[in-house]
């Protein structure tokens, strides 16, 4: 059963890096819109603008949820990997609790902004302003699941693979 709760969370972070670089993608081929629309047809495409902010929002955030799960999010280690083992296992624990709870926090939160903002349109593309806060509600869930995987693995005493596999 813990097997298939791993593999569900690779099979996350997989699409999740699937979906952050397919983004990254349409980001390259609007702005070559606008800047083609700009300079060739003298006619600005206006709607690229907050199309680029909610794929940057996209891209940004569900994009960094996976550095939980793979362990390569922004963190100091120099001072984990000097201490003695009990020690590095007690800051282990710690920066998965943390990261548990802060992504607890910021998917509630966020839902909360999603629904008090989902009335009010976005100019220019008529979608729902709450739209730009899915992202990071969808980050906070994945930073909390991941997070409790992590303390799973903790508690079992295994240590997790290095990155998931491609």
């Amino acid at each position: 059963m813990l097997r298939l709760f791993y593999q569900g969370l690779d099979g996350l972070c997989r699409t999740s890096l699937w979906v952050a670089g397919t983004s990254m993608v349409v980001l390259t081929v609007i702005f070559g819109w606008l800047v083609f629309g700009r300079y060739v047809l003298n006619a600005t495409p206006t709607w690229v603008e907050q199309v680029a902010l909610l794929l940057v929002v996209l891209i940004g955030f569900v994009g960094a949820s996976t550095g939980v799960h793979e362990r390569s999010h922004l963190g100091v280690s120099f001072f984990r990997d000097m201490a003695p083992r009990p020690v590095q296992r007690a800051m282990d624990f710690l920066v998965y609790l943390i990261m548990a709870v802060f992504g607890s926090v910021m998917m509630v939160q966020t839902y909360v902004l999603v629904l008090f903002k989902w009335d009010t349109e976005i100019p220019l593309i008529n979608l729902p302003e709450g739209l730009r806060a899915v992202p990071l509600t969808f980050c906070g869930a994945a930073c909390l699941i991941y997070s409790i995987g992590h303390l799973i693995r903790f508690f079992l005493d295994r240590d997790p693979p290095s990155s998931i596999q491609r």
